[in-house]
């Protein structure tokens, strides 16, 4: 493609060379260029991609989309815009030739549910024959295809390469989360959203290398309601009602009461089920899924909203969809040697780690013991209002380690200690994670729910100076071996 079509729709602040290139790829390090390529230099918090340019030049890369003043040898050609990141979604959407405007595009936002929310979307659709692509904090699926990710948005020209794969392999329709980092940084810029949701707003992502304050990080989502056709609002919160009134497509609400659009009515909890009524504009109809408390009936009316905002989607394609639906991480069940059970949540905040707990403790037949930490580098005012929330719910805490990243674990630990102090609540700390778990099953008892929360899917835990291999299934099953227990 010529480089003249690429950035013709850019807000460009001065050219120096010729438009007239040929561009065969786009890259946004140095180090994939080549001859051919338009390397967008994006500046972020640690590295600045202006400085690689040479290296660029020498790979062959004549063409260049700028956002400062630099300075090239004769023959290249620099285009200068005010912001790159942005340039860089415009000029892969338009590399791709605009894939998303090709599928039906569901974006799912908020502070917790998005995983979950994306993959009730996808069995509820595929349910109706639609071939789903997903993209999220677990995986991204192109059909039956696993795609691991290592954030929850990637990045514009990885997102745009992926819409054009999904559109190569026959993909309809897709579904993603949307972080606010993502529609911060314009990760999601150019996207042609048909629907988006928010689900919750909660404290979360406040540290020095996210959102400063609540607020911005409040506004951050809000930009996704700027670019979608429908929106899909839980208005049972004020933060959802303020959504719904800066929404600018046409609005779809949810909840647990008849003031909304669709909402959930008699809901019969079970232990491995939860069962309610749908009432909503297409009419009513009983709902089961496996997925267990409160959260889940939130995540189960946002995915049957934005499913039935698409044609052809009836009750009956909802109804079918969540009857099994299985996410990775999330309330995940890990086969144990006796009559105690452990679960696997992702549950990381404090809103999050009170649902799970009080979800098991509506059918624990025995003790709800609570493992969890906090990750290292993010906000620390979440770390004592979890120990509160955990010494407050669970019969017995352990804290320990999660992914600490820079910061001292011991430090941490005694930061979540400070708040389960405000309670009557048991606990011990164990620092190391995997010895962390080995203590909760050397003492499990009869009756007893394990809930490993914070790490979820996550198959890693992240150190100062490394990175290790963690996952907590493996470590569950390799500890019972350990012990003499194995299954």
């Amino acid at each position: 493609m010529q480089l003249k079509e690429l950035v013709k729709d850019l807000n460009i602040k001065e050219i120096n060379g010729s438009l007239e290139v040929e561009v065969d790829s786009i890259a946004y390090d140095s180090r994939k260029t080549k001859q051919g390529s338009l390397f967008v230099c994006v500046e972020g918090t640690v590295v600045d991609g202006h400085k690689y340019i040479n290296d660029a030049i020498e790979n062959g890369t004549k063409a260049f989309l700028v956002q400062k003043h630099v300075d090239v040898p004769e023959g290249i050609t620099t285009i200068e815009t005010d912001d790159t990141r942005f340039g860089l979604a415009a000029v892969s959407d338009a590399f791709f030739g605009h894939p998303s405007s090709k599928l039906n595009l569901i974006g799912i936002t908020g502070t917790k549910g998005k995983t979950t929310t994306t993959y009730m979307v996808k069995a509820i659709l595929e349910a109706a024959g639609h071939n789903m692509g997903l993209i999220g904090t677990v995986a991204n699926l192109i059909g039956n295809q696993v795609l691991y990710t290592s954030r929850t948005t990637p990045e514009s020209y990885d997102l745009q390469s992926l819409f054009n794969d999904m559109i190569d392999n026959k993909v309809d329709s897709a579904v993603m989360e949307v972080s606010s980092q993502g529609l911060e940084l314009h990760r999601v810029a150019k996207c042609d959203f048909d629907i988006g949701v928010f689900t919750n707003f909660s404290r979360d992502h406040i540290g020095p290398k996210e959102h400063a304050t609540l607020e911005e990080y409040f506004n951050a989502k809000a930009k996704l309601f700027k670019m979608c056709n429908k929106a899909v609002i839980n208005i049972d919160s004020e933060h959802g009602r303020k959504m719904a009134e800066l929404a600018e497509g046409k609005v779809l609400t949810y909840g647990l009461s008849s003031r909304s659009d669709i909402w959930a009515s008699d809901v019969i909890k079970k232990t491995g089920h939860t069962f309610f009524k749908l009432n909503s504009p297409w009419g009513s109809i009983d709902i089961e899924t496996d997925l267990q408390g409160e959260f889940n009936i939130y995540n189960a009316l946002a995915a049957i909203g934005s499913c039935c905002l698409i044609p052809g989607i009836t009750l009956e394609h909802v109804k079918k969809g969540l009857t099994k639906v299985t996410v990775p991480g999330r309330m995940e069940s890990v086969k144990t040697d006796g009559n105690y059970s452990v679960l696997i949540d992702y549950a990381h905040t404090p809103d999050s780690l009170e649902q799970v707990l009080k979800t098991v403790k509506e059918f624990a037949h025995g003790r709800v013991v609570s493992l969890f930490g906090c990750g290292g580098d993010r906000d620390k005012g979440k770390r004592p209002a979890m120990g509160e929330i955990s010494g407050n719910i669970a019969d017995f805490t352990i804290i320990t380690s999660d992914n600490p990243r820079t910061e001292n674990p011991e430090q941490i630990i005694e930061d979540i200690e400070a708040g389960i102090k405000n309670t009557n609540g048991k606990y011990i700390k164990i620092t190391d994670r995997r010895q962390a778990i080995k203590f909760a099953l050397e003492n499990a008892q009869d009756g007893d729910i394990i809930i490993l929360a914070g790490k979820g899917h996550e198959t890693y835990q992240q150190f100062a100076e490394k990175t290790i291999h963690f996952d907590e299934r493996e470590v569950v099953n390799e500890l019972l071996v350990e012990l003499g227990r194995s299954v």
